[in-house]
């Protein structure tokens, strides 16, 4: 059974490399570019959220408490993503279980994806 990952983030440019990336890998992926979107879930939870923290209108971090803040949702690992390496601590503070400052490595994405996930 493939693993499942989200990717929420507003830039199509990242979110359509990495999808393709991750599907390469034998991942399923699904996407969004509405970070409250994600806090929709309901069925078909994913493996993993690969969450940019700043998306139109929306802190990741804010998104991240609120997953981990809720049963059915709060053990679905998270890497957030960021341009901003500064703010690395902030996306742990929220309960991130990663964080990766954009722009980077797709090795070390499958890396975190692979720990996060086994």
């Amino acid at each position: 059974m493939p693993k499942k990952i989200m990717i929420a983030d507003d830039d199509p440019g990242i979110v359509d490399a990495v999808e393709m990336l991750l599907q390469f890998e034998g991942y399923t992926v699904t996407t969004t570019v509405d970070g409250s979107t994600v806090l929709d879930m309901k069925d078909e939870l994913p493996d993993l959220l690969l969450l940019d923290i700043w998306m139109s209108g929306e802190d990741g971090r804010d998104i991240c408490r609120q997953l981990k803040a809720t049963r059915a949702t709060q053990n679905i690992p998270v890497i957030m993503v960021s341009a901003s390496r500064d703010i690395a601590a902030s996306a742990l503070a929220a309960g991130a279980d990663d964080f990766l400052a954009k722009p980077f490595e797709m090795d070390v994405l499958l890396q975190k994806i692979e720990k996060l996930t086994h």
